[in-house]
C-alpha cells in the first residue's frame, strides 16, 4: 500500500530535482520516493550511503566499500570464532563500518543476498 502525500518545493528546487530525474530516466515522483526511502535509511543507519555504479544503485559504507562486500567477506569468514573481528583485523576496514554493515544487512537482508549472488554469478561466468 502507499500513501499519497502532497509537498511543497520552491521552484527552482522542484526544477533541479525534475532536470536530475529525466537525465536518469526518472520521474520526478520516482526520484522523490528514492530520496526518501535512501534518506529514511541513512538516518537509520548513520555510515550508510548510496551510489550508482554499473550494477546500479547500491548501499556503500562511507569512506568504504559496499555493504554487500564487506557482508561477503563476512560470510567467507564464518568459520571464525569472531568472523567481524577478523576481517576488522584482515582488511583496511573499521568494527564501526563492520557492525553498520551488520545491521543494514539484518534491515535488509534480501537487498544484500541478491547483490552477493549477482556478483558470485558474475565471477563464475567470467571463469
Amino acid at each position: 500500500m502507499s500513501v499519497n502525500v502532497s509537498v511543497r518545493l520552491d521552484d527552482a528546487l522542484a526544477e533541479r530535482l525534475k532536470v536530475r530525474a529525466q537525465a536518469s530516466g526518472e520521474t520526478l515522483s520516482d526520484r522523490l520516493r528514492r530520496y526518501a526511502e535512501e534518506g529514511a535509511r541513512r538516518e537509520e543507519h548513520p555510515l550508510i550511503t548510496f551510489r550508482d555504479g554499473p550494477a546500479g544503485r547500491r548501499a556503500g559504507l562511507i569512506g568504504g566499500p559496499d555493504v554487500w562486500e564487506v557482508a561477503m567477506w563476512l560470510d567467507d569468514l564464518e568459520d571464525e570464532d569472531d568472523p567481524a573481528q577478523a576481517l576488522v583485523d584482515e582488511a583496511p576496514i573499521t568494527r564501526a563500518q563492520v557492525d553498520a554493515t551488520i545491521g543494514y544487512r539484518n534491515a535488509f537482508p534480501v537487498e544484500v543476498s541478491a547483490r552477493i549472488a549477482l556478483h558470485r554469478m558474475d565471477t563464475a561466468a567470467q571463469q
